[in-house]
């Protein structure tokens, strides 16, 4: 089983951020670049990012400045520092409280949408911007509490560290490791349809977090074989693709089965079958989908394909 390399960034990489960590505990330089007004603000409401040209099949992210930022921030939600873009300041703000935001704004501002239904379709710079602000706020609004002693925690570092009001504990934001596999064998791969795909003619690709005290080579095997009960030999890791949908990082990888007889966990799947590449050529033709173009799911069936 020879490796196959990606043959391209996937979506949500690639950002033109400089984190600039260092920043972050400037109060001075937090300060001054909150009221500046070429610094840059995504908001987010309610999991949603704004951008316009979705409806004409164009989408871009729309960043606020000046007054447009303001009044956004005078929402009152979690803000956090996400890095510098040429020089400039951005920031997350989430504006989730306002029953409604966009008459905070000026007209013409766009509307808040779905980031994952036009990822595929935004620049790969702002896609990343936007799946950062994303996931930052999801974790500053579900991270209010301490998990030690359950007192209220309060923002530091610009946002990016949540530190308890009780027991002093600092609390990070989280990202959970996920495994996501492409088994390939004699020429097929194995693909399966999970309850949970609102696409009722979706297959895609296995996976699964990975446990406590687990190998990511290690989650692969466990998963395949307590999803389709197929062994796994070899794991050759392809890429990885941030999935802040909630918090997720996906890993992925091409792995070899061992044995070809599928036996699903239905509490898993509902199917699980082997293609050839013709038939995933020939998928319209046959009745079922693939996974969505900006999902790294997508770019390992592809990259295999190619190989």
């Amino acid at each position: 089983m020879l490796s196959i390399p990606a043959s391209r960034p996937n979506a949500y990489t690639g950002s033109p951020l400089d984190r600039a960590a260092e920043k972050r505990d400037d109060a001075e330089f937090i300060g001054a670049a909150l009221l500046h007004p070429d610094s840059l603000f995504a908001p987010v409401w309610r999991a949603r990012s704004l951008m316009k040209g979705v409806a004409e099949g164009h989408p871009e992210a729309v960043l606020l400045t000046g007054g447009a930022a303001e009044a956004v921030r005078m929402a009152d939600g979690p803000w956090a520092f996400l890095g510098l873009w040429d020089g400039r300041p951005v920031f997350a703000v989430d504006c989730s409280h306002a029953d409604d935001p966009l008459p905070l704004l000026p007209d013409g501002m766009g509307a808040f949408t779905d980031l994952r239904q036009v990822a595929g379709l935004l620049p790969p710079g702002e896609a990343s911007v936007l799946a950062h602000a994303r996931g930052l706020m999801h974790w500053r609004t579900k991270h209010r509490f301490c998990g030690i002693c359950g007192q209220r925690c309060e923002p530091r570092s610009a946002g990016n560290v949540m530190v308890c009001t009780g027991c002093g504990a600092q609390h990070f934001p989280r990202t959970d490791p996920a495994v996501i596999m492409l088994v390939v064998r004699n020429g097929s791969c194995l693909l399966g349809h999970s309850h949970r795909f609102p696409n009722v003619t979706m297959y895609s690709t296995l996976a699964g977090f990975v446990e406590p005290g687990e190998s990511l080579e290690e989650a692969v095997r466990r998963e395949v074989k307590e999803e389709a009960g197929v062994e796994v030999g070899r794991v050759l890791y392809h890429s990885s693709q941030p999935w802040p949908f909630p918090s997720s990082i996906m890993l992925g990888f091409h792995a070899e089965g061992l044995s070809e007889e599928i036996r699903i966990d239905p509490g898993e799947l509902k199917d699980a079958r082997w293609f050839s590449r013709d038939e995933i050529r020939n998928h319209q033709a046959l009745g079922f989908s693939l996974p969505r173009p900006d999902s790294i799911a997508r770019r390992l069936i592809e990259d295999w394909m190619e190989s």
